[in-house]
């Protein structure tokens, strides 16, 4: 087989078969394929889309390019989420305890952020002391034990995907559903879970902007996920403003904390609650959503999904008592209210916007080897719907920089205001499973 006729036959619009595709993802990750050869396919693809099959195959093939996590020591089902990114979004540090506290077994693999702000584990280690560094053997104990872990991705899992995403990157072949969903579904799979469930966001901060390509991305990871024989659903979230009002890798720990209080935002609340009902019915804890919502709930008010936080960061190491006295995390030396020049209703708030804007705060990573300032960020004051007078505080900066007056206009802009009433929107939009 040449790597040239399986490139000419996806340009000219051909279905590849299962063994033109396990071809090439075993010949790019062990070198024999070159990466020119790899990024012609990757454009054919992009051009010529791919049906469900080649999808499953390609997942398939990357899920198992590398080592996959052998999860069969834990008892149980075992669950998993995955967001495709946002600007606040610190969903697993309060769902993952809330799903464990009502019986689930969460075993998750995350990673670090680039661009707006970290990553779960950059937020999980603006907790002191707290280590993702964790080994398989430990991982699967500490589930047993507490019923949950968050750990980094080994390196060794799905080196296709490592290959193949760096490729896209810089060959202009990131934009396809096909290369997005493999590469998701192909991590998530080697990750080792019974199910997921995938929060797909849409809007302005997400990286699919409409909520008809986030429906067709979901549809597509359910549809690998249920052919590969994975209990798989998805929901479709609003990323039109940023999730929550914290925004920065403390802030958002602190929110977390906050909402396993019965403190949280409306729309951070709705969307762990919703996220946590499926999740919990899909551990068959649950035998109806509401039922599954009843529990999120209650493990809210009496406090249990709280004790699980701090039994998950307790277990890897992290000084449990910023969790009980959230005052401890540092602060940044300058703090900064960003107040509205006029009145009216918020319309919009441009996540984009302020998820760059904390990222030039210090809360994110321009490339790898940055440095986090856990202390930076942004706070919002005002969410859409809201009504705004003439010098109210829209928002809050948290930063250790100087210079940075350009920012705080670009938040300051970031709020769009009608001067009619607005409509609150949900925040799930869509639910899709099998």
């Amino acid at each position: 087989m040449r790597m040239v006729d399986v490139i000419e036959k996806k340009r000219d619009g051909y279905e590849l078969t299962d063994e033109e595709i396990r071809f090439f993802v075993k010949g790019y990750t062990d070198g024999s394929i070159p990466d020119y050869q790899a990024s012609a396919l990757a454009m054919a693809i992009v051009w010529r889309g791919m049906g469900k099959r080649e999808i499953a195959t390609l997942t398939d093939a990357m899920e198992h390019s590398g080592e996959t996590i052998d999860l069969s020591g834990i008892k149980g089902i075992k669950v998993d989420k995955h967001s495709t990114g946002g600007v606040g979004d610190k969903t697993s540090l309060a769902l993952g305890p809330l799903v464990a506290a009502c019986g689930a077994k969460l075993a998750k693999m995350s990673g670090r952020g680039l661009g707006h702000t970290g990553g779960t584990l950059d937020k999980m280690e603006s907790v002191p002391g707290t280590s993702v560094a964790i080994d398989e053997k430990r991982f699967v104990r500490q589930v047993n034990e507490i019923g949950l872990a968050i750990i980094g991705q080994t390196s060794e899992i799905d080196p296709a995907d490592k290959k193949l995403y760096a490729l896209r990157d810089v060959t202009g072949t990131v934009e396809s559903i096909p290369l997005i969903a493999s590469s998701i579904m192909s991590k998530k799979l080697a990750s080792g879970a019974d199910t997921i469930l995938l929060d797909v966001k849409f809007g302005s901060g997400a990286f699919m902007k409409t909520i008809e390509e986030a429906k067709k991305l979901a549809e597509t990871m359910v549809d690998i996920g249920d052919s590969l024989g994975r209990d798989t659903r998805a929901i479709i979230t609003d990323m039109d403003e940023p999730l929550g009002l914290a925004v920065g890798n403390s802030l958002e720990v602190k929110e977390a904390i906050a909402t396993l209080h019965g403190e949280g935002p409306r729309d951070f609340v709705e969307l762990v609650t919703e996220a946590g009902a499926i999740m919990l019915e899909q551990a068959k804890i649950a035998k109806t959503h509401e039922e599954g919502v009843a529990l999120i709930r209650k493990a809210i008010a009496d406090g249990s999904g709280f004790e699980k936080q701090k039994e998950l960061f307790a277990a890897q190491g992290g000084d449990v008592s910023y969790l009980e006295h959230p005052e401890k995390f540092k602060m940044a030396k300058r703090i900064l209210p960003i107040r509205a020049e006029r009145h009216g209703y918020v319309s919009r708030i441009d996540s984009l916007a302020i998820g760059v804007s904390a990222m030039k705060l210090g809360a994110g990573r321009a490339t790898m080897n940055d440095l986090i300032d856990m202390s930076s960020g942004i706070i919002l004051g005002k969410k859409v719907g809201d009504k705004v007078e003439k010098g109210d505080v829209v928002a809050t900066a948290y930063t250790n920089k100087e210079g940075i007056d350009g920012v705080l206009k670009d938040i300051h802009d970031a709020f769009e205001l009608s001067k009619s009433e607005v409509a609150v929107r949900p925040i799930v939009h869509a639910y899709i499973r099998k």
